[in-house]
């Protein structure tokens, strides 16, 4: 991915928090039949290895499992937010015309090496805190317990577990850092207009610490 510097986003604490606000990932992969993309929840173990853990599943029909190998590389790429930006929305656009239509986005790049854990034990345990994860804003969370346990167990067998361990990350924020400040406002207010609210939140928070820095 190319990544200009007023575009890039090192943070470590930052890339965590959106993989987490947006599990739903891809998964790159390039096994025995070429590359392939899958796309799966992850959680993310924050605290695990040098900079996190990646935990999903597929189905057992999935050949993914079987095409790639434990400690082959993979990327799984997580997307915040992605916009298309007018020119129009820029201030600066209405006394000098020069301005150009953009697409502005959030994204993580997360590199890693994957190993295929297909045992009950790890496919058990992940499943229970994603759902828990998941169904915590629920009225009446959804658990494991509910249905019969052997209704479970026969769901988990047609399941393979994935980890990754992540070995770089990788994060671009395009939020228009290339204009000026009102330009940028103006662009994260039109975005909250039309309904685009992560995006416009970053791109305001952008605007706004740069108008703190340069007082």
């Amino acid at each position: 991915m190319y990544v200009p510097a007023h575009f890039n986003e090192s943070r470590t604490d930052v890339l965590h928090d959106l993989i987490k606000k947006h599990p739903f990932g891809m998964l790159v992969t390039h096994g025995k039949s070429g590359l392939d993309a899958n796309h799966i929840p992850f959680e993310l173990q924050s605290q695990q290895g040098d900079r996190g853990v990646l935990t999903a599943h597929v189905a057992r029909a999935n050949p993914v499992w079987q095409e790639i190998a434990t400690n082959d590389e993979v990327l799984v790429v997580f997307r915040a937010a992605d916009a298309y930006v007018s020119p129009n929305w820029y201030p600066s656009k209405h006394e000098s015309h020069k301005q150009v239509p953009t697409w502005n986005y959030m994204v993580v790049h997360a590199y890693g090496r994957i190993t295929i854990r297909d045992d009950e034990r790890f496919v058990r345990g992940m499943v229970a805190r994603l759902t828990r994860t998941h169904e915590a804003s629920q009225p009446i969370p959804w658990k494991m317990t509910d249905s019969p346990k052997e209704f479970i167990d026969t769901m988990l067998k047609q399941i393979v577990g994935l980890e990754v361990e992540i070995t770089r990350l990788v994060g671009k924020s395009k939020l228009s850092q290339n204009k000026e400040v009102n330009d940028i406002r103006g662009a994260g207010e039109a975005l909250m207009t039309q309904g685009d609210r992560v995006l416009g939140d970053a791109m305001l928070a952008c605007a706004d610490a740069r108008s703190g820095s340069s007082q």
